[in-house]
């Protein structure tokens, strides 16, 4: 791409360029389109989840905003693979809430929180790029849905629990293969490819046109930026490295594990069953130790090369003490 139309990637500019207001309609348009809302962002709010120091993840970019109806949102992006995502999804909402209540208010000033994933990995199964989640209490014989006495404005109305619970949007950013034709089709390219058509009309992609583009950043934003690409391409490469190292080690281990988990339960339920279980099973967990162990070793041979400590944590997601020890 010419880099006269060269459009920053929206992982970093989430991280440095969008927490000024005047670029808010970037933002605001990404969570329309997904709302099916207008959504005006009224601000950005600081928690120590907001971080931007050397000692951060590297995989963790997060945006919390307040919008115009005093609901928080949620945005993080996420690079790498997190075993405990959805833990930490609920985590994050859960900690939104309790922020931003002080003790001894009533539970009326409770607010509803959107939580907003952005993901370049593979999440689990799943044909579509896009799943929403929420709350909702379902009648076990009957089918219906529940809803509840609520006080507003001096005024008993009723209310759904979707509309107090958490909702949840995960983006599978990679898993996004088709023509941009609707709105968010078009913010999803842009996710992927760092794309935006010259006569889009989608909520926010004008702006990111004009704000997000490569040479109306500053040299040193520039630089940055720059830094922050390659340290994608080495984390990439150290977790496929990861991957390939650890794939063997990890499945010798994991079988070994499974026949033996196998056997035991194979004897009491059936045991070819248990052996076909239990090496599924065992495959697997071994493939993520071994790729923790792959990450480890890869970690090992940068620090043997010189590579900056810096660059080594932006790489591998391990900490400075970690490396240190190797």
């Amino acid at each position: 791409m010419n880099d006269n139309n060269k459009i920053v990637r929206f992982d970093w500019a989430a991280k440095r360029m969008l927490r000024d207001k005047a670029n808010f309609g970037v933002l605001e348009g990404l969570i329309t389109v997904l709302l099916n809302e207008k959504v005006t962002i009224e601000q950005i709010l600081e928690s120590e989840s907001n971080q931007n120091s050397r000692d951060e993840k590297f995989n963790r970019v997060d945006i919390k905003a307040l919008n115009s109806k005093g609901e928080i949102i949620i945005v993080e992006i996420q690079l790498t693979r997190e075993l405990y995502y959805l833990e930490r999804i609920l985590y994050g909402t859960s900690k939104a809430i309790t922020e931003h209540i002080t003790l001894g208010s009533k539970y009326d000033s409770v607010k509803k929180v959107y939580s907003i994933s952005i993901l370049y990995f593979d999440l689990g199964k799943g044909a579509d790029y896009l799943y929403h989640g929420r709350t909702s209490f379902v009648g076990v014989h009957t089918g219906d849905h529940l809803q509840i006495n609520a006080k507003e404005k001096n005024v008993i109305r009723m209310r759904s629990p979707e509309e107090v619970f958490p909702e949840y949007y995960i983006i599978r950013v990679n898993e996004f293969n088709q023509v941009a034709t609707t709105p968010l089709e078009e913010w999803l390219d842009y996710l992927k490819t760092g794309h935006i058509k010259e006569d889009t009309t989608a909520p926010g992609l004008g702006e990111a046109r004009e704000k997000l583009q490569y040479l109306t950043m500053s040299k040193k934003e520039r630089l940055a930026y720059d830094e922050h690409l390659n340290a994608v391409m080495i984390q990439n490469d150290v977790l496929d490295t990861a991957k390939e190292e650890g794939r063997a080690e990890g499945i010798a281990e994991g079988r070994a594990e499974g026949i033996a988990e196998g056997r035991a339960e194979g004897r009491a339920e059936g045991r070819a069953e248990g052996i076909a279980e239990g090496r599924a099973e065992g495959i697997a967990i071994g493939e993520e130790i071994g790729i923790e162990k792959g990450i480890v070793a890869t970690a090992r041979n940068l620090k043997q090369l010189g590579l900056p400590l810096d660059m080594i944590v932006k790489a591998t997601g391990l900490s400075d003490k970690e490396i240190e020890k190797l």
